[in-house]
């Protein structure tokens, strides 16, 4: 892994860590906070946990790929488009 690949993974990583203590809010939901400001919660489907596994997944992601050396062959078109319309 070249160098700048290593420095974003690392940065991603330490970015997206989970702090403070779990707590569970009056509605019954389970939530952490993350470094980056993101509350981190449980849904009707999916735990904290994945949650929070998603949300590093994505953070890894998104530094790697910001990165990634012109001309790789990717799975995901990048630049992502911005906003839920893709604009």
């Amino acid at each position: 892994m070249s160098a700048p690949m290593r420095a974003a993974k690392v940065r991603a990583y330490t970015e997206h860590t989970t702090v403070g203590q779990v707590e569970t809010t009056p509605d019954g939901n389970v939530t952490i906070a993350c470094a980056c400001g993101m509350v981190l919660t449980n849904g009707p489907t999916w735990s904290v946990d994945e949650h929070i596994r998603l949300h590093r997944a994505e953070a890894r992601f998104l530094a790697l790929a910001d990165v990634a050396p012109a001309g790789i062959p990717r799975l995901v078109p990048w630049p992502l488009r911005s906003g839920p319309d893709g604009a």
